[in-house]
């Protein structure tokens, strides 16, 4: 039993670090502080608890972790810093070594960080260590998220079962597991009932979603689409051998469902692909990305890719250019290739040296400049439904549109939360943003 009068008063500082899902496993940790009496830090407080939701995607995630561990360490000598996360599953024993750690909870103990500070309170000694093996995750944990308070981010899926060779997510994470269709569907009428009208739907291999069982993610998608009062929905990230054309021609005439999709390639040449493990080739991808644009022409198409793989030759990495450069998509988020520990990778051949990985990366970030300003040029002077999110004071307020085209309007707090019609002018130098003309709202 907690000794919730412990907790009565107390301010908690949260930091995370990674994608949309930690953010959303971070907020269900807030929340559930609230509930026992401690609050968010506000501006100019000490706080009390620094919680930190950490990546391990690569080794720069780790170090950034480490980094600002030490910093709230030195920050807030008195505070109790809770860790948490892929990194806190994976190096248990590296982040309670760290000075002001008093918890590490593995990436299925987050809904227990309250529990498992109660416990380090009552001896104040070593950090407390809390991981589940991850051959022993099972269990599926919700997790919901607010941005901007019209915006949400909805866990639906956990884990992965693909093991890329490059990748440690599935030592993180643990094995593919899901909620259900009506736990899920029940999320997202709680989110309506609060005033949310979009919804990111995240995961870790979110087209898995009910592996194991008889519901799949079509199943789901096609019941969320149902809830009244959600306006919008996007799909976070989907593999492209479990983005469907069926999915694909399903989304282009669901209600809610937006003309977004985010998808990783990786790799462009089937030799890299098959060196990481994937599971398509380039000419799946191909296909679904003209399917998308064979029945959405207008539709955001984001692609991941990693540069500098092992086994990328100077042959292999042109090739995966000239594969990119022939895809009409929006934008591309470019990684380079990191060495992760106890990755299938490491036995591979052909390391690519630093400095090389650092030209491929500015080569595909300057391909990916072209193509973000190629997309969003075609939409000056259209008209285009924005979803207006609300304005901060001084600033202009920004919106998305159906087709994830960010814009800048001024500020009218009267359409917060509304999805108004707005005609686009031309993009800024970067392609970043656009900047709109509100011309009409719903009712």
């Amino acid at each position: 039993m907690i000794d919730e009068s412990l907790f009565a008063g107390r301010k908690a500082l949260f930091h995370t670090f990674g994608c949309k899902l930690n953010f959303a496993e971070t907020s269900t940790v807030a929340r559930l502080f609230a509930e026992k009496g401690i609050r968010r830090v506000q501006t100019g407080e000490v706080p009390d608890i620094v919680v930190v939701n950490t990546c391990s995607v690569t080794e720069v995630a780790d170090k950034k972790c480490r980094q600002a561990i030490r910093g709230f360490a030195r920050r807030y000598p008195e505070a109790a810093i809770v860790v948490t996360g892929c990194y806190a599953q994976l190096k248990s024993d590296e982040i309670a070594s760290l000075p002001g750690v008093a918890v590490v909870a593995g990436t299925d103990r987050k809904l227990q960080l309250a529990e498992y500070l109660d416990r380090w309170n009552a001896g104040r000694a070593a950090a407390l260590k809390e991981v589940t093996p991850t051959k022993d995750i099972r269990e599926f944990t919700p997790s919901c998220s607010a941005e901007d308070r019209t915006r949400h981010f909805l866990k639906v899926q956990d884990g992965c079962d693909y093991w890329c060779t490059y990748c440690t997510i599935p030592m993180a994470r643990g094995r593919s597991r899901s909620g259900t269709i009506p736990e899920i569907v029940a999320q997202a009428e709680k989110v309506a009932a609060e005033g949310g009208r979009e919804i990111v739907l995240t995961g870790v291999n979110i087209g898995d979603f009910g592996k194991g069982r008889d519901d799949n993610f079509f199943d789901l998608i096609r019941e969320l689409d149902r809830v009244e009062g959600i306006e919008r929905y996007r799909i976070s990230s989907i593999e492209p051998n479990l983005l469907t054309d069926d999915i694909i021609d399903w989304v282009a005439g669901s209600r809610a469902f937006m003309p977004h999709f985010h998808v990783p390639l990786q790799a462009g040449s089937d030799e890299v692909l098959r060196l990481m493990r994937r599971h398509y080739d380039t000419a799946l991808f191909r296909h679904r990305m003209q399917r998308i644009r064979s029945v959405m022409p207008h539709a955001f198409i984001g692609v991941d890719l990693i540069v500098g793989a092992r086994g990328e030759t100077d042959e292999l990495f042109e090739r995966s250019r000239d594969f990119v450069e022939s895809l009409d998509i929006s934008r591309l988020h470019v990684f380079p290739y990191s060495e992760r520990p106890g990755t299938r990778a490491l036995d591979l051949d052909g390391v690519v040296p630093q400095d090389i990985k650092h030209r491929r990366t500015n080569v595909m970030l300057a391909l990916s400049e072209q193509k973000l300003a190629d997309f969003t040029s075609r939409f000056s002077g259209t008209v285009r439904p924005v979803l207006a999110e609300h304005p901060r004071k001084g600033k202009p307020m920004m919106g998305f549109t159906d087709n994830y085209l960010r814009v800048k309007m001024n500020p009218a707090p009267e359409f917060a939360g509304r999805v108004i019609d707005v005609r686009l002018g031309k993009p800024d130098a970067s392609g970043e943003e656009i900047e709109g003309e509100i011309i009409h709202h719903d009712s």
